[in-house]
């Protein structure tokens, strides 16, 4: 039984109305693989479908099933096989892919929010598909021209998978201290030896092949990230001719029992226990990790996009059973006396509340992640050189943000979810609990929320002279000053603007702390974390009013086309809850007005908080 739910006119509007993302195909790029609005839902329209029909079927299935490891080989049950080959012959894995390596070469925002039903629908499956992307794509734009001809479309069209091999038992977030080494051959191929650890998709029985780009150190070559390479290595080697030849001593040592994500096999890769694990440099030697962060990169926003589609079905999920579940009498009976009628829980304020942060956030989470991924589309496009790079600069900023907020408050969502239903959250009758299961992972792979947040604090804000930052905020300073005077949002407007300027004070006076010298100095990097939080907030609350704006001119329209008297709070009311689009629009603005006045106050204090410059987990000994 699938359990998957989602505001689909919630991803229509955020994609279609509000960014407008069939303009894209006025570029010439777009324009020739055949993208428009009408191919967008399309594409849309499948993507969800075989999310809800073959993902979701097996999702708590995948949860409870176990995946066999023995003799060193990873098997995942049948179904699992039948949905991989399912979701490839639809295209799905390539949509983002060039179409000259057999993808359709969709806009990343068309895929970003195809991915949210994937994800929202069985997580552990979709990591398989979308790894190989993140891979393929890595060769694609760095490997050598036999490189791509013999492995790239194989991997787009699912015929082989994916991985990407970073950590390593005694080098987790700290890369360049791992010691899997690169010994080179006479035929310019390379042996390699060591052992990786926690690789998603790393065996399994989907594919005849598993591709793994691995980060190693050729030897001679210097400490550190900067003496790391990057190497293709095959669980099998592939003949000239394309065909599967023999083992390549790529052994799986175990698979992870983890908390969540069961259904995707983590594993232990150890490269070359024979000494007979061939791989080749992908393009030139001690550049690893520069090559890798586009894979990571990319990935983060992807982990984003995880988390917000499980919040999304979370929260549609938390909705749906607080209409269905009758208990207590309403607010407004409570001090009747005698035989009163119990209500749905979804009358009582404590489950709206809920509900309203679970909304507010899931369609937050959706437009931010979206409007990133439309970024990066438009600085593809676009001519202009400058215009090209503002669209960078603000997609390298949110990179870190896309990645840390969304999952950290995915997880906020699964647990209201699961308060929602109460006791029945807790118990595998729902899929409550499994959304939180499954989604803690995502606060810590891809570089956990801490190493996101210094990312943030030291590289992201000072970069190219602070241009990055400045970038961002003349883009809110554009979007308050176009918005302070309007009727619905302009009070909100105002809140977001007093955020904005505690912002632009702390990020001013980071450098003179940091002179202050003594333990004052590290109270940035203290605060790492929570001034991305604080960031979250404010783009947060940007995007939902963005959208408010355009929600309540939308409404007004259909309200005059109507007769509707919207200054009729009866006749108003009536009629949002019989006209669905009505009901969604004005839900749109509740959004915005809800957030601006319970969460962005959190960014305030978290401002509050710092200029306090408290030390206090400096000085204590533990």
């Amino acid at each position: 039984m699938s359990h998957y739910l989602v505001d689909e006119r919630d991803v229509q509007f955020t994609l279609f109305e509000w960014l407008q993302a069939g303009e894209l195909s006025k570029f010439p790029k777009v324009a020739e693989v055949g993208f428009d609005e009408t191919t967008g839902k399309d594409m849309l329209k499948t993507s969800l479908k075989i999310a809800q029909e073959v993902l979701g079927e097996c999702y708590q299935d995948m949860d409870r099933d176990a995946i066999t490891f023995a003799d060193g080989n990873v098997t995942c049950p049948d179904y699992v096989k039948k949905a991989f080959d399912t979701f490839c012959e639809n295209g799905l894995l390539g949509m983002h892919a060039s179409p000259e390596f057999g993808g359709y070469g969709m806009p990343n925002c068309l895929n970003i929010a195809a991915m949210e039903y994937f994800c929202g629908a069985n997580n552990a499956f979709v990591m398989y598909a979308e790894l190989t992307a993140g891979a393929a794509h890595m060769i694609e734009a760095f490997g050598s021209d036999e490189q791509k001809a013999k492995y790239v479309e194989k991997m787009y069209t699912g015929q082989w998978t994916g991985t990407m091999c970073l950590t390593e038992p005694g080098a987790g977030s700290d890369v360049g201290a791992l010691k899997t080494k690169a010994i080179l051959q006479d035929d310019g191929s390379y042996k390699i030896q060591g052992t990786k650890i926690f690789i998603s998709s790393g065996d399994h029985n989907l594919t005849e092949n598993i591709i793994h780009p691995v980060l190693a150190r050729v030897e001679g070559d210097g400490p550190g990230v900067k003496g790391i390479s990057l190497f293709l290595v095959p669980k099998f080697l592939v003949n000239d001719d394309g065909s599967i030849g023999e083992f390549n001593d790529v052994v799986t040592g175990n698979v992870e029992h983890k908390m969540g994500i069961k259904g995707n096999a983590t594993a232990t890769l150890n490269f070359g226990e024979s000494n007979n694990c061939t791989g080749w440099l992908i393009g030139e030697q001690t550049k690893g990790i520069v090559y890798m962060f586009q894979m990571m990169n990319e990935a983060r926003l992807f982990v984003g996009m995880q988390a917000a589609g499980i919040a999304g079905t979370a929260y549609m999920n938390a909705r749906e059973y607080a209409k269905e579940r009758v208990q207590f009498r309403h607010i407004k009976d409570m001090m009747k006396k005698g035989e009163v009628p119990s209500v749905p829980i979804i009358e009582h304020p404590d489950i709206r509340r809920m509900l309203m942060h679970m909304k507010s956030m899931s369609e937050g989470m959706r437009a931010m992640l979206i409007k990133t991924a439309h970024w990066g589309d438009l600085a593809q496009n676009v001519e202009d050189e400058t215009e090209k790079m503002k669209y960078m600069d603000l997609v390298e900023l949110m990179v870190p943000i896309c990645k840390s907020y969304c999952t950290d408050k995915s997880y906020e969502v699964t647990e209201l979810a699961i308060q929602t239903y109460g006791g029945y959250g807790y118990c595998q009758e729902y899929p409550a609990e499994q959304y939180a299961r499954d989604c803690k992972i995502f606060s810590l792979y891809e570089g956990t929320n801490g190493i996101q947040a210094l990312d943030l604090l030291g590289r992201k804000l000072p970069m190219k002279g602070g241009r990055l930052f400045m970038q961002f905020m003349q883009e809110l300073s554009s979007f308050c000053g176009a918005n302070s005077g309007n009727k619905a949002v302009g009070p909100l407007v105002a809140d977001l603007q007093k955020a904005q300027m505690e912002l632009a004070g702390f990020v001013m006076g980071l450098q003179a702390t940091v002179k202050a010298g003594g333990l004052e100095a590290l109270v940035p990097v203290l605060n790492a974390s929570p001034l991305l939080e604080a960031m979250g907030h404010i783009i947060m609350n940007w995007m939902l009013l963005d959208m408010a704006v355009l929600a309540q001119s939308k409404l007004d329209e259909l309200l005059a086309s109507k007769g509707v008297n919207a200054e009729d709070t009866k006749e108003l009311r009536a009629f949002i809850g019989d006209n669905e689009e009505a009901k969604f629009l004005y839900g749109k603005v509740k959004s915005a007005e809800w957030f601006t006045n319970n969460m962005l106050p959190h960014a305030n204090a978290i401002f509050d908080s710092i200029k306090k410059k408290d030390v206090s987990a400096m000085k204590i000994i533990f």
